[in-house]
Protein backbone atom coordinates (compact mmCIF):
# COMPACT_ATOMS: atom_id res chain seq x y z
CA UNK A 1 0.00 0.00 0.00
CA UNK A 2 1.68 3.25 -0.69
CA UNK A 3 2.11 5.41 1.63
CA UNK A 4 4.02 8.85 2.35
CA UNK A 5 4.86 9.88 5.90
CA UNK A 6 6.05 13.52 6.56
CA UNK A 7 8.26 14.92 9.36
CA UNK A 8 9.88 18.42 10.38
CA UNK A 9 7.06 21.11 10.66
CA UNK A 10 7.22 22.98 13.65
CA UNK A 11 7.11 26.83 15.27
CA UNK A 12 9.89 28.87 14.14
CA UNK A 13 10.24 32.72 14.47
CA UNK A 14 10.55 34.63 11.16
CA UNK A 15 13.91 34.62 9.38
CA UNK A 16 14.16 30.89 10.91
CA UNK A 17 14.59 27.42 8.93
CA UNK A 18 13.28 24.24 8.74
CA UNK A 19 13.38 20.87 6.81
CA UNK A 20 10.59 18.47 5.69
CA UNK A 21 11.20 15.45 5.41
CA UNK A 22 8.85 12.71 3.12
CA UNK A 23 9.46 9.57 3.25
CA UNK A 24 7.46 7.18 0.64
CA UNK A 25 6.93 3.43 0.62
CA UNK A 26 4.66 1.02 -1.12
CA UNK A 27 5.22 2.81 -4.44
CA UNK A 28 5.86 -0.02 -7.59
CA UNK A 29 7.73 2.30 -9.13
CA UNK A 30 10.90 4.48 -8.81
CA UNK A 31 9.73 6.82 -11.51
CA UNK A 32 7.26 9.30 -10.79
CA UNK A 33 6.47 13.26 -9.50
CA UNK A 34 7.17 14.36 -5.96
CA UNK A 35 6.56 17.64 -4.44
CA UNK A 36 5.57 19.83 -1.65
CA UNK A 37 2.41 21.57 -1.39
CA UNK A 38 0.50 24.05 1.39
CA UNK A 39 -2.52 24.65 2.40
CA UNK A 40 -4.09 27.33 4.88
CA UNK A 41 -7.80 26.29 6.38
CA UNK A 42 -10.22 27.83 3.77
CA UNK A 43 -8.23 28.19 1.00
CA UNK A 44 -6.90 25.75 -2.09
CA UNK A 45 -3.72 23.30 -1.92
CA UNK A 46 -1.51 25.26 -3.61
CA UNK A 47 1.59 23.89 -5.33
CA UNK A 48 5.16 24.99 -3.26
CA UNK A 49 7.91 22.98 -4.88
CA UNK A 50 7.97 19.68 -6.82
CA UNK A 51 10.64 17.53 -8.53
CA UNK A 52 11.19 14.18 -10.52
CA UNK A 53 12.17 11.09 -8.61
CA UNK A 54 14.81 10.82 -11.68
CA UNK A 55 16.63 12.96 -13.95
CA UNK A 56 16.22 16.90 -13.26
CA UNK A 57 14.41 19.38 -13.25
CA UNK A 58 12.23 21.09 -10.22
CA UNK A 59 9.89 23.77 -9.75
CA UNK A 60 9.39 26.50 -7.32
CA UNK A 61 6.22 29.05 -6.32
CA UNK A 62 7.86 32.06 -6.82
CA UNK A 63 7.22 33.17 -3.64
CA UNK A 64 9.83 30.55 -2.37
CA UNK A 65 11.98 30.70 -5.29
CA UNK A 66 15.73 31.25 -3.61
CA UNK A 67 14.65 30.51 0.09
CA UNK A 68 12.78 26.92 0.02
CA UNK A 69 15.26 24.32 -1.67
CA UNK A 70 13.85 20.70 -3.19
CA UNK A 71 16.07 18.14 -2.85
CA UNK A 72 16.05 14.08 -2.94
CA UNK A 73 17.53 11.09 -1.57
CA UNK A 74 16.31 8.23 -3.86
CA UNK A 75 18.15 4.95 -1.55
CA UNK A 76 16.26 6.15 1.47
CA UNK A 77 13.16 7.07 -0.68
CA UNK A 78 12.97 10.43 0.95
CA UNK A 79 12.07 13.71 -0.26
CA UNK A 80 13.15 17.13 1.89
CA UNK A 81 12.30 20.40 1.54
CA UNK A 82 14.89 22.79 3.10
CA UNK A 83 13.45 25.96 3.98
CA UNK A 84 15.31 29.16 5.06
CA UNK A 85 14.09 32.81 6.03
CA UNK A 86 10.31 31.74 6.69
CA UNK A 87 8.08 34.39 6.37
CA UNK A 88 4.15 34.44 8.62
CA UNK A 89 2.72 33.87 4.97
CA UNK A 90 4.48 30.78 4.93
CA UNK A 91 2.57 29.47 7.50
CA UNK A 92 0.29 26.24 6.79
CA UNK A 93 0.34 22.60 6.62
CA UNK A 94 2.78 21.10 4.55
CA UNK A 95 1.50 18.08 2.65
CA UNK A 96 3.97 16.07 0.52
CA UNK A 97 2.49 14.45 -2.59
CA UNK A 98 3.09 11.60 -5.57
CA UNK A 99 1.91 11.71 -8.94
CA UNK A 100 2.83 8.53 -10.80
CA UNK A 101 3.29 10.63 -13.91
CA UNK A 102 6.90 11.75 -13.77
CA UNK A 103 6.17 14.43 -16.51
CA UNK A 104 3.34 15.70 -14.21
CA UNK A 105 2.83 19.74 -13.47
CA UNK A 106 3.01 20.48 -9.79
CA UNK A 107 -0.61 21.03 -9.59
CA UNK A 108 -2.04 19.97 -6.58
CA UNK A 109 -5.43 18.67 -8.78
CA UNK A 110 -3.02 16.61 -10.76
CA UNK A 111 -1.72 14.15 -7.71
CA UNK A 112 -2.87 11.17 -6.59
CA UNK A 113 -1.30 10.46 -3.21
CA UNK A 114 -0.76 12.39 -0.05
CA UNK A 115 0.72 12.20 3.47
CA UNK A 116 -1.28 13.26 6.53
CA UNK A 117 0.52 17.03 6.13
CA UNK A 118 2.59 18.53 8.95
CA UNK A 119 2.08 22.16 10.12
CA UNK A 120 4.33 24.78 10.10
CA UNK A 121 4.33 27.90 12.00
CA UNK A 122 6.35 31.21 11.31
CA UNK A 123 5.29 33.45 14.35
CA UNK A 124 7.30 35.74 16.44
Amino acid sequence: QEQLVESGGGLVQPGGSLRLSCTASGFTSDNYAIGWFRQVSGKEREAVSCMRTRGSGTYYRHSVKGRFTISRDNAKKTVYLQMNNLKPEDTAVYYCGVDLRWYAECEAGEYDYWGQGTQVTVSS
